[in-house]
């Protein structure tokens, strides 16, 4: 999944504090985009649950299972950007180099 220029623009405005706080503050927009795929996911995930339920053929239910994994791939993709674009851009002008380890342990969790 390609991140669009209004995504990309929505992501500029997020910005992570300390590692006291740890929290990210991203635009109205991109909240909204984030829970309204994330409930489309669990919309998902409840279908998928009807369909084993129902005995559906098993390769159906692994065509939904796939649309889910590519799913949760989108939004992990737009977060993933949001977190580059600000925190680790913002820890590493501190001087904070410890963000890069952060990072790529979160690379190597979200590509497993």
């Amino acid at each position: 999944m390609e991140i669009d220029q209004d995504q990309e623009v929505q992501l500029e405005g997020a910005h992570c504090h300390n590692d006291q706080e740890r929290k990210s503050h991203h635009s109205d927009k991109l909240k909204s985009d984030l829970v309204k795929r994330l409930n489309r996911i669990e919309g998902q995930v409840r279908g998928v649950k009807g369909l084993i339920e129902k005995d559906t053929y098993c390769d159906d239910v692994l065509h939904q299972i796939a649309a889910i994994h590519s799913a949760l791939n989108g939004v992990g993709k737009l977060l993933l950007a949001g977190h580059l674009k600000s925190c680790v851009v913002e820890r590493i002008q501190e001087g904070d180099m410890d963000v890069v380890e952060e990072l790529l342990k979160t690379m190597n969790t979200l590509m497993k």
